[in-house]
């Protein structure tokens, strides 16, 4: 068996000049990209390199996924030939650590996809990823100020405050859902779809430098035509409502629109446990 196994990035639309293209590319591990083309489709490909099998085997694979810097490391080495890939073609992404024995194996599985994929691909054609959060502002929604009331007893005064607190949260959450109403309503007027991702919590909202509570998380595609106006209408969707901030990302290659390999399960495909 090989010491190597075959890393897939990306389904990919090939077309003239895509190999050469490639050619340049490092990806996982600082290792060359190259295409793996389908004997029936010449217009379908995946775009592979091959990864040292002693950190993508299952066991290896599950340590490392565990280990903060070398996922850090994989998921930039992934995303960034995928970000080239999009520049040049339309792109299909795979999850990450989606690899198989060899590339014999990652040619079957295309072909035996090939009209799902070419259907997803065209439907991707001409459109990019745009992320939309909304944001509750702490500062607004965790506190009101507080009104001393010198005729009531603590007891009533403390009830009093947090009544006006509660009231303020309210306001805020209600302008939050506003907002949201109006970015729905962006997303219906110049998107083609969207996906709704869970809000970022604890941990992940940290990470991702984010103020505030994260009340919306969502993904739209847009086709490439449509996305001036489309930041447009978001980027005012909060226009007039106080403790609300919305917060367009992208664009990206359509990570949330693709739909993974059918075998690709994060371990080499078929690899020994």
């Amino acid at each position: 068996m090989s010491d190597l196994l075959t890393y897939a990035y990306a389904v990919v639309r090939n077309g003239e000049g895509l190999r050469e293209a490639t050619a340049p590319l490092r990806g996982v591990a600082d290792t060359p990209v190259s295409l793996v083309t389908d004997a029936g489709d010449a217009q379908l490909a995946l775009t592979v390199s091959h990864v040292p099998g002693q950190d993508f085997q299952e066991d290896a694979l599950k340590q490392h996924l565990e280990d903060l810097e070398w996922l850090e490391a994989v998921a930039r080495a992934h995303h960034g030939v995928i970000e080239v890939l999009g520049q040049r073609t339309t792109v299909l992404p795979l999850r990450l650590a989606t690899v198989y024995l060899d590339d014999n194996r990652a040619r079957e599985v295309l072909e035996a996809g090939r009209t799902m994929f070419a259907e997803r691909l065209a439907r991707l054609s001409e459109h990019v990823e745009w992320g939309v959060k909304i944001y509750v502002e702490s500062s607004v929604a965790l506190a009101a100020p507080t009104v001393p009331a010198a005729d009531l007893t603590p007891g009533r005064a403390y009830l009093r405050n947090r009544r006006q607190q509660q009231s303020v949260r309210d306001t805020v959450y209600q302008a939050a859902q506003k907002a949201a109403e109006r970015v729905e309503a962006a997303g219906r007027k110049h998107a083609s779809d969207r996906v709704r991702h869970r809000i970022q919590q604890g941990l992940l909202a940290d990470t991702a430098g984010a103020v505030g509570e994260n009340v919306v998380n969502d993904a739209y595609l847009v086709p490439l035509k449509r996305c001036h106006d489309f930041l447009a209408d978001v980027t005012h969707a909060a226009d007039g409502l106080d403790g609300v901030r919305v917060e367009a990302t992208g664009p990206w290659a359509p990570y949330s629109f693709a739909m993974p390999l059918g075998e690709s399960g994060g371990a080499a495909e078929g690899a020994p446990p």
